[in-house]
């Protein structure tokens, strides 16, 4: 046991660095994406802002069937109608991923019209947009349930199947602010956090479930109505994202079974500076970026 103990000990560094060699040769070479002909993907979220991208891709990537879910039918019809010109069969039901009944009934309601989902594409969020002292408590549990809870209820209702099928995908449309937040968003911040969480643990859960994976994207700042006001002090250095390019790197993400995304690749700079910077010096890029004022002037979608 002590010998068989010590192996594992000799041979875990050499792992190591055959994963990182064989993650650094797959980056050079062109990627082998998963054929999206057999899939059936629910899009929460799905009738504007990034969802309705998101739509468009996986349509565009050839995806059998789309199906999109959120609370306002007027944006589900035309994006169903977008896709249906597209060629590709398209469903809408209206839910609010924040309410747990309404999640399972209306799961079960695609399940019966449509088939099985194989790829869940969690993209619905809000943003309350104030501080804490100005924040109404309604609209504070109601950024929790929909960006932090309304993944437990959509994943519960999905992945169960997929596990049966032994084919599926759970996508989560993060943020970067899920790890290093701003003021300002304090309802937001935190539920990308918790959600990003939740996904973590998802995903290591996944390890010994054949053919079910996960992904989930960390995007910076983009430009939807959602976020409509938000300033960033040098926006020719850090420009917002375009929603098109967060959801064409998210699809691709998904074929080519990419656990995690940031976008773009300069916030891995931040992730290693937030963990060897003293706080006075994370303080003070935040204070010299302007991410400290940048929700001073959010107006939110209209």
């Amino acid at each position: 046991m002590v010998w068989k103990r010590l192996g594992a000990l000799l041979l875990f560094p050499v792992q190591m660095v055959y994963l990182v060699v064989k993650a650094a040769v797959c980056l050079l070479l062109p990627p082998k994406l998963r054929d999206l002909s057999r899939e059936n993907v629910l899009v929460t979220g799905g009738g504007r802002g990034i969802g309705r991208h998101l739509a468009r891709e996986f349509a565009r990537r050839g995806a059998r069937k789309i199906i999109l879910w959120g609370r306002t039918e007027k944006c589900l019809k035309e994006t169903t109608e977008e896709i249906r010109m597209m060629g590709t069969e398209c469903h809408y039901f209206i839910c609010d991923v924040g309410n747990r009944e309404e999640v399972y009934r209306q799961a079960k309601a695609v399940r019966e019209k449509v088939g099985d989902i194989t790829i869940l594409v969690n993209n619905a969020a809000v943003v309350h947009g104030k501080s804490l002292m100005d924040s109404d408590d309604d609209a504070l549990l109601k950024s929790q349930h929909i960006n932090t809870l309304g993944q437990f209820w959509t994943t519960k209702a999905f992945l169960p199947r997929m596990l049966e099928l032994q084919n599926g995908h759970i996508v989560c449309l993060n943020s970067v602010l899920a790890l290093s937040a701003i003021p300002g968003a304090i309802d937001y911040c935190t539920s990308k956090a918790s959600s990003f969480a939740f996904m973590e643990s998802l995903t290591l859960g996944l390890l010994d479930c054949p053919g079910v994976n996960a992904t989930t994207v960390l995007p910076f700042h983009t430009s939807t109505e959602m976020f409509q006001g938000m300033r960033i002090r040098f926006p020719s250095l850090f420009p917002p994202l375009k929603p098109e390019t967060v959801a064409r790197r998210t699809v691709e993400a998904v074929q080519m079974n990419q656990a995690f995304l940031l976008l773009p690749w300069t916030m891995h700079v931040l992730v290693i500076l937030k963990s060897i910077l003293p706080q006075a010096a994370l303080e003070e890029i935040h204070k010299f970026s302007g991410s400290y004022t940048c929700m001073n002037t959010f107006k939110g979608r209209t």
